[in-house]
């Protein structure tokens, strides 16, 4: 998997609406280990950051509409 900012050529940018995105569903993916280890404290945590971000997709979204 590419860095974020890496200039490979394979991997194309999408713009911040769709690295929100992809950041929401990756976070999503981590809620689920940190659930079934009930680290209860970081599912809070890591379900803020995932709310954040697809706020900001959300807000990004609706602007260019």
């Amino acid at each position: 998997m590419p860095r974020p900012g890496s200039r490979s050529s394979s991997h194309r940018d999408g713009g911040p609406v769709e690295a929100a995105g992809y950041v929401a569903e990756v976070i999503g993916d981590l809620i689920q280990i940190a659930h079934v280890h009930r680290l209860e404290m970081l599912c809070y945590l890591l379900d803020m950051a995932r709310m954040e971000a697809t706020e900001i997709g959300r807000k990004r979204r609706s602007r260019k509409e």
